[in-house]
């Protein structure tokens, strides 16, 4: 059957589809952390950095996020950006993503974490699962970027997915040896969720798509702090000195 055609609803389409990455946008990352590995005399590429460099790629806005999931505006479409740190950027198959803190005692008043595992599991989700629908709220397509990080920035790569509610019926919830609550799917014993009640810290596990992209780049030299200034005709009169 045909979907019918409506005058009142309009779908909203994302500047590209998923996980489908342009070659310039291939060409412009490799820049990005080619001139990053110059400029800053190491590989510490940590999260704001991604997102401000995913951001300038797409021609988006970078807009960090106390809730972290719209760090990257661009029209209707947002995203939440991660790094992960991966010796085999290329090859992984999956990924765990700290995606916030869930407290059960800020957002339930619980001081004593309830026993019953699929209690606590449907209580931490339902903390994932109003974050995100304040965030849909807003934006018509929301995804999170990843970016897997080699050794050095050598071999990195990138891959989306999109921003999911999850059913808490749909994963069966145990306690582990460490005493964390994980979550797996019923249909497949994937395991997806991981929470710490220390801390209360949630993670994602995402399997990796075959189709990401992958790109490897030749490591620079540092840029001396001279040849910076040189380079912007600094003069010390762009210095005023308020107090000594």
């Amino acid at each position: 059957m045909k979907t019918p055609k409506l005058r009142t609803v309009e779908k909203y389409q994302p500047p590209y589809p998923l996980n489908k990455f342009s070659r310039d946008f291939a060409v412009s990352l490799g820049k990005s952390l080619i001139a990053f590995l110059a400029t800053r005399g190491n590989d510490r590429l940590e999260g704001s950095d991604w997102e401000e460099i995913f951001a300038r790629c797409i021609g988006a806005q970078w807009a960090p996020s106390n809730v972290g999931l719209d760090d990257v505006v661009l029209g209707q479409t947002a995203w939440g950006a991660k790094t992960v740190k991966n010796k085999n950027p290329f090859s992984a198959k999956t990924v765990r993503l700290i995606s916030g803190r869930n407290s059960l005692a800020y957002s339930f008043g619980e001081m004593d974490i309830p026993k019953n595992p699929v209690e606590v599991g449907e209580k931490v989700l339902s903390i994932w699962n109003e974050r995100v629908k304040s965030i849909r709220a807003k934006y018509g397509i929301l995804r999170t970027v990843v970016l897997l990080k080699g050794d050095g920035l050598r071999e990195v790569s990138v891959f989306e997915t999109d921003t999911q509610l999850y059913t808490p019926s749909d994963y069966e919830w145990q306690w582990n040896d460490k005493n964390n609550l994980e979550g797996l799917c019923k249909n497949s014993d994937f395991h997806k969720f991981t929470w710490q009640p220390s801390g209360s810290q949630f993670t994602i596990i995402e399997k990796i798509p075959e189709n990401r992209l992958s790109i490897q780049i030749q490591k620079p030299e540092s840029i001396d702090e001279d040849v910076v200034l040189r380079a912007i005709h600094f003069d010390e009169s762009w210095i005023r000195i308020v107090s000594i």
